[in-house]
């Protein structure tokens, strides 16, 4: 992949939307710009979890400003990553389609735990270096994610589905601050916080840090109110909380709450985001939280970095299913190999284009038997969902579709395929796929004839040797087999014969296909 001297990160989060433009200078980057707009998308979550007309609206407005502001950067140097609240909406598919027009870039909406593993990693490329485990409280608009990491390793990680937005809203609605309200948040966020103390208790970590805007105006608010313990540092401790909390009890109403440390726009909801963070500190133990600076737009910059450098995070992802899963490494070689040769031929575009279109491609041959380990009977509706559903490192939800539907159409009928392969291109892809497994099912090495294939809007071809054919005629009737199930799709699959001398012309033979074979 080409390597460029300026990337982008644009962070799509429930409470903010954030863009930063950084330089790249060998492995490590620097900010140039950055641009920040309290969108509060998760506040415009209808009761039925769809987004509201006004925060959609708002959210247009940010990212057309966004857009301006990387007109002219090339495709691959800008990644945009939605979080909790478009993991959530259902429609999002229709907001963003609107939302990619006006940023001019692929918006890619990304897991909890994936949020949580480029959070880290932002956060760990700007801490000192250290031998100690570290946790990581991340507190979002509609989530709140938690890491213990070493290094420049996550080790463990989790989301929760609650934010000092979706939590203000849910316990706070009017702003009133009772103590009533205050002790049934605390409740529910402790019980959240439960569900994870035991695997992120203070015995598995030895540093704590907070990141994002929420830690940082509790920190501010401590440090400038003197509600800490004295220090300067800038630290969270429980003691500071703890006076936090009297002080919100005394106010009484979050739209009056003038406080040094806070913004007057993050007042309506660090209600929300105090009592997510009292719970961390009592359920798991902590007793103090330093600053972060990296949060997810800085990981999601080097995670951006690391796949120009060949380290990237999804092909680590790919290996560690493959042995997950106990997928023969030879039967995916074999299919991997004819896919690529396959769908070099059939994919056009830029080079980046054709670079992630047959990586795509690669990462379905070798994964698309995964569902082998649940049951070899209907294995490729297990490799589906596995694909669809499972964590896997590096990846957006967007790619996982993407490959969990290559899994499931690369065998049987391919109406299943109808209305789900919405592009040319996947449909290329599935084209290699499906012949790739097809001319390998012996799941044995074997001499493969000359191949050559297209697939345009209403044909597809393949050139074959007929006497390949003739002597291996369960392949022959396979092939015929493929193109009925082609025809299910619109597609008139023909097959041909190589001309004398090698060369096709319009005088070949036709072997097969749907019309007038």
């Amino acid at each position: 992949m080409t390597e460029y001297s300026t990337l982008a990160a644009v962070d799509l989060g429930s409470n903010s939307f954030r863009l930063q433009v950084a330089r790249v200078v060998g492995e490590q980057i620097y900010p140039l710009d950055n641009l920040r707009e309290m969108v509060r998308l998760a506040a415009g979550l209808t009761a039925d979890k769809r987004l509201d007309e006004d925060s959609q609206a708002r959210a247009l407005d940010c990212l057309k400003c966004f857009g301006e502001r990387l007109r002219g950067f090339p495709p691959h140097t800008v990644r945009a990553v939605g979080t909790n609240s478009l993991r959530v909406a259902k429609n999002a598919p229709a907001f963003l389609k609107k939302a990619e027009a006006a940023l001019g870039f692929p918006i890619e909406v990304i897991a909890g735990r994936e949020e949580a593993r480029l959070i880290y990693l932002g956060v760990a490329h700007g801490l000192p270096v250290s031998s100690n485990n570290r946790l990581v409280v991340d507190i979002g608009g509609g989530s709140t994610e938690f890491i213990i990491g070493s290094r420049l390793k996550p080790i463990r990680l989790e989301s929760l589905y609650m934010g000092c937005v979706s939590h203000s809203l849910r316990f706070f609605p009017d702003g009133k601050i009772t103590k009533a309200a205050m002790k049934q948040a605390e409740l529910a966020a402790r019980t959240e916080v439960q569900t994870i103390a035991a695997e992120f208790s203070g015995d598995q970590w030895q540093d704590a840090f907070g990141s994002s805007g929420t830690a940082r105006a509790l920190g501010d608010i401590l440090k400038l109110n003197n509600f800490g313990d004295g220090s300067s540092s800038g630290d969270i401790t429980a003691e500071g909380l703890e006076n936090f909390r009297d002080y919100l009890l005394k106010v009484g109403d979050s739209r009056k709450i003038e406080i040094a440390g806070l913004r007057a726009e993050r007042a309506p909801v660090i209600v929300g985001g105090f009592v997510i963070m009292s719970a961390a500190f009592s359920e798991l133990g902590i007793r103090r939280m330093s600053q972060a600076m990296g949060a997810l737009r800085q990981g999601v910059l080097y995670d951006l970095l690391g796949r120009f450098h060949n380290h990237d995070m999804r092909e680590v992802t790919v290996r560690q299913f493959m042995r997950r899963y106990q997928v023969d490494p030879a039967q995916a070689g074999r299919v991997e190999s004819l896919a690529l040769a396959l769908g070099k031929q059939l994919l056009t575009g830029s080079p980046d284009e054709l670079e992630d279109a047959l990586r795509i491609l690669s990462w379905a041959a070798r994964l698309h038997e995964v569902g082998i380990s649940v049951a070899h009977s209907g294995y490729h509706k297990h490799s589906a969902y596995i694909l669809g559903n499972a964590d896997m490192p590096g990846f957006s939800k967007m790619e996982q579709a993407r490959l969990s539907l290559l899994a499931l159409a690369h065998r049987g009928t391919l109406s299943k395929a109808r209305g789900l392969v919405a592009t040319l291109p996947d449909l290329k892809l599935l084209f290699a796929l499906r012949l790739a497994a097809l001319f390998h099912r012996s799941r044995s090495d074997i001499e493969l004839p000359r191949l050559e294939v297209s697939l345009g809007n209403a044909e597809c071809a393949l050139r074959i040797e007929r006497e390949w054919l003739e002597r291996n005629p369960l392949t022959d009737t396979a092939l015929h087999t493929e193109a009925e199930e082609w025809a299910t799709l619109g597609f008139d699959l023909r097959i041909r014969d190589w001309p004398e001398g090698g060369k096709a012309d319009k005088a070949d033979k036709l072997i097969g296909g749907t019309a007038g074979a």
